[in-house]
């Protein structure tokens, strides 16, 4: 296991960390830049004849089905990784679908398009899950380096996710044609497959095959399961209204799955470590449900109602705010790294379930600074100052970092060593349910925003409340059970 890694560190950490980083930057760089030109290019290259309105409800729709679907087929696999492949070749396949996907986006015509966001979204099940539980196989359990590690890997997701809109899509993107666009970010998973091939030697034993399963037969096996499974997301793609209830039936398999695994070990404490998990899960549920509206109902929010700085005489897009995010997760998340390992020193460091708190606390907190601009500080144009958006991504961001890198590696730490691939899978399938809440809300609070009536920012204040009593009120709630989820953890800080 954690034996097996090759010794030597870099800046504190096993050298095979900087392995996952720089893959998972290539990764990101390469589906955050598809994802920045996604919509806006299937309105204009397949759904123009329908008209402004109806082509972006229809490109709404394939973008709404692709993101909940690249989180769904996270569990799937991680039991890949955990059963046949190993988590070195799952991420080795994983990566080249996606390359193929994404080069698959330049068609011409929409069924191949769309069959190539499918080969995408299976693709990203077979590389995004395992290359984060990869991560937690470096660290030795109760190693106070994990939960930092695992922050300083999310750098390299935030890095990626700065970088590659303005390359993709604000450059490529706007200079040549959005399709070349897409082969730019097919390139960038490219040089991520030549990173991790590069400097596999570092990772030593950790994710490789499992006895048995050698040889040619898994791999073609699993590539034939991938193509099949090709077909049913490219169906749901076109039928996003289906997802709910599909998510709902998967999440409850999840819970049973674990909850019957717990039980067939043997061990009680096994058990209560999967009721925690699973716990935690619905707080990341509802974490992401407020965080993702920075794709949607922000991003509306700040097309109608915010005030734009100007620099050099040029007034900043709206679109902008899309940047922000990482740029405060790439200048915090050192900060963050380092004082986990400190309080931990001392003594002081939170608990998993409390640093949960804090991130819904965070997300609740960043709506009730658009609500108090809202109602107190909207100039006479009917808008606000952008000041007040960028504090709520602010504490949106901070909130993240209690809680999302945490989650990774809370994951690898209360699973069972061979099922921790599938839990990984559990978490992004939470998050997937996140996603299609989030589309629910936003679709609530952006209503009539799009024709700047004076009565819609009204709208956007009593959603933001909501959902700021929600997020708060359940934060509260966690934070005074943390002791009793903490005791189910059983020892796992």
């Amino acid at each position: 296991m954690n034996a097996h890694v090759p010794k030597g560190e870099f800046l504190g950490h096993p050298k095979a960390l900087w392995n996952l980083f720089g893959s998972e930057f290539w990764e990101r760089f390469m589906y955050y830049g598809m994802r920045a030109m996604l919509a806006v290019h299937v309105a204009a290259a397949f759904f123009a004849h329908l008209g402004g309105a109806e082509a972006n409800d229809a490109a709404s729709k394939t973008y709404g089905g692709f993101t909940a679907l690249v989180y769904m087929t996270g569990i799937l696999g991680g039991f890949v990784a955990d059963r046949i492949l190993g988590y070195q070749r799952s991420i080795m396949l994983g990566g080249v679908l996606m390359a193929i996907g994404s080069f698959m986006l330049m068609a011409p015509d929409l069924q191949t398009f769309v069959m190539g966001l499918a080969v995408l979204v299976v693709g990203n099940g077979l590389f995004k899950p395992n290359i984060s539980t990869m991560v937690g196989k470096l660290y030795e359990p109760g190693d106070a380096r994990r939960d930092s590690g695992f922050t300083i890997f999310y750098m390299g997701i935030n890095a990626g996710a700065l970088v590659a809109p303005i390359v993709c899509a604000s450059w490529i993107g706007a200079t040549y044609g959005y399709r070349w666009g897409f082969l730019s970010a097919g390139v960038g998973m490219i040089f991520g497959l030549m990173v991790f091939q590069i400097f596999k030697h570092w990772l030593g034993d950790v994710g490789t095959t499992p006895k048995g399963k050698e040889g040619m037969g898994p791999l073609v096996q699993v590539l034939i399961g991938a193509a099949v499974l090709s077909v049913p997301v490219y169906f749901l793609l076109s039928q996003s209204d289906l997802l709910g209830g599909v998510l709902i039936v998967m999440m409850l398999g999840l819970v049973g799955y674990f909850v019957y695994s717990g039980i067939a070990s043997g061990s009680k404490e096994q058990l209560h470590r999967y009721i925690a998990m699973l716990i935690l899960f619905l707080a990341n549920i509802l974490f992401w449900a407020l965080f993702e509206q920075a794709g949607s109902s922000l991003n509306f929010l700040a097309r109608d109602f915010v005030d734009m700085p100007t620099i050099f005489g040029y007034e900043l897009h709206f679109t902008i705010f899309q940047s922000v995010n990482p740029v405060f997760i790439i200048l915090l998340a050192p900060v963050f790294a380092a004082l986990w390992p400190m309080l931990d020193k001392k003594d002081f460091n939170p608990s998993i379930p409390r640093k949960f708190s804090y991130g819904l606390a965070g997300a609740a907190i960043g709506f009730y600074i658009l609500v108090f601009a809202i109602e107190h500080t909207v100039n006479e144009g009917g808008k606000i100052s952008w000041i007040w958006l960028a504090l709520t991504y602010l504490i949106h961001t901070m909130g993240e970092l209690c809680l999302s890198p945490i989650g990774l590696a809370m994951v690898t730490k209360l699973a069972l060593p061979k099922e921790t691939g599938l839990a990984m899978g559990g978490w992004f399938l939470s998050i997937a349910m996140a996603n299609f809440v989030a589309g629910r809300v936003a679709a609530i609070a952006s209503g009539g925003g799009a024709h700047g009536e004076a009565s819609s920012l009204t709208q956007y204040a009593e959603v933001f409340n909501q959902l700021f009593w929600v997020g708060i009120v359940i934060a509260v709630m966690f934070f005074l059970v943390s002791p009793l989820i903490r005791k189910l953890m059983h020892g796992v800080k």
